[in-house]
């Protein structure tokens, strides 16, 4: 027979009717996977994917608390959209099959380039909390922080990832004892390193919870049970396991603003983090660097590591994204101190240009949650499934087949905002 084509007529095809054994390679049914929780997480191809599954799974205000930024959110918008405007620059005819992620961080070796940033009320987003987050790092070979304001005591995180590297993340209170007695606590427990804060003299304007009425622990209204019907999960994990609480103090009843603006110290000075670097017998991380100038004062005060980071953007709405600033501090720093980095990662291609840029190590804190929220422990170990996956097809696309290989060459920044009158 003949076959019409759009263009024209084409060759004469022969048809025949098909075998058997034609048919049976191209019959192969998947095997139904049961699980709800596996299914909705093998579907998730991406950290965005984990992020809509868990907006769909988790009441408004806790997600909201999780995505949301300060006032216009913009400083987020920019930190993620840094990230898009990169080019990668792929070197060709390279043996890349067998690449190696780990790196050495802080006298030890991380098997993956990023570990899993502090977070508080981490129980809020769902009831496994961070124990799910510890459990998941020290199974992947990576740093697990806890909050001061985390909700699992900090002796319970130490044992559940007895194995692992457990970091601890300190807010200066107003009552520096109860500060340090954490402090001490966590040297006790056996954390190797402690990432102090510095950018957070009071609470930014997080706009999303002040709308949604977002309270420690969450208070029923009207809105919140209307929100609760088409998430009956969450409420039933929440309403069952152990009421919310913050494991390193009293207890809370009010927003998380006010929290912030009455135990939080707005006093802290270098001299103040000289005197906890005297306390502390392990690694000390500065959290929240913002200039150049503050990476070289750091440097010279003796710390081991700076860590740039505008909060997640949920302090100060419009300060200077981290991932711009990488290449100007690690060039004014030198070998002096590690420069580590946080904000606006969702995938391992923003880890790698990263790493590709001087940043000895990274931290991942919405892209944790989401794969918390989207299916607790095993949402984690998806997120760090997925990330791990991205970081090693970008190494290889790249030519590259270890993390020290990464130069900034690899990696050209695209401008979009830049200082007027510099390009």
């Amino acid at each position: 027979m003949t076959i019409r084509g759009r263009t024209g007529w084409n060759e004469q095809v022969k048809r025949r009717i098909p075998r058997r054994r034609d048919l049976t390679p191209l019959l192969r049914f998947k095997k139904p996977v049961l699980s709800p929780k596996r299914r909705r997480l093998a579907s998730a191809l991406t950290v965005e994917d984990l992020r809509q599954v868990a907006r769909r799974r988790t009441p408004r205000a806790a997600f909201d608390y999780t995505d949301g930024a300060a006032e216009g959110e913009v400083s987020l918008a920019r930190a993620r959209q840094a990230f898009a405007d990169v080019q990668l620059n792929p070197a060709i005819l390279r043996d890349v099959s067998i690449v190696d992620t780990s790196r050495e961080v802080l006298g030890s070796r991380s098997a993956l380039p990023f570990g899993i940033a502090p977070t508080g009320f981490t129980r809020l987003m769902q009831t496994e909390g961070e124990i799910a987050g510890a459990t998941a790092a020290g199974a992947a070979g990576i740093p697990f922080a806890l909050s001061t304001m985390g909700t699992t005591s900090i002796e319970d995180v130490a044992a559940a990832n007895p194995d692992g590297r457990n970091w601890f993340q300190l807010y200066m209170w107003k009552d520096r004892d109860r500060s340090m007695a954490l402090v001490e606590r966590a040297a006790h427990a056996g954390y190797d390193t402690l990432l102090v804060t510095v950018d957070v003299p009071v609470a930014g304007a997080r706009l999303r919870d002040v709308r949604n009425g977002l309270t420690i622990p969450p208070t029923l209204t009207l809105r919140t049970v209307l929100d609760a019907v088409p998430r009956p999960a969450w409420w039933f994990d929440f309403l069952t396991t152990e009421p919310l609480s913050f494991a390193s103090l009293e207890s809370w009843s009010g927003t998380v603003a006010d929290m912030i603006d009455a135990m939080f110290d707005p006093t802290v000075t270098y001299d103040d983090l000289a005197w906890i670097r005297e306390q502390w017998p392990g690694h000390v991380v500065v959290k929240g660097v913002q200039s150049v100038a503050d990476a070289r004062r750091l440097a010279d005060a003796g710390v081991d590591a700076v860590l740039l980071s505008n909060h997640g953007g949920r302090q100060l709405d419009r300060a200077p994204v981290p991932f711009h600033l990488l290449p100007e501090v690690v060039a004014a720093v030198g070998d002096a101190v590690e420069v580590h980095l946080d904000t606006g990662i969702m995938s391992g291609q923003d880890i790698v240009a990263a790493v590709a840029h001087g940043a000895r190590f990274t931290l991942i804190g919405r892209a944790y949650l989401y794969g918390l929220m989207a299916g607790g422990r095993d949402g984690v170990d998806r997120t760090i499934e997925i990330l791990r996956g991205q970081i090693e097809r970008t190494m290889r696309l790249l030519g590259v087949r270890t993390l020290d290989e990464l130069e900034p060459e690899h990696v050209t920044q695209l401008v979009r905002l830049a200082p007027r009158g510099s390009v």
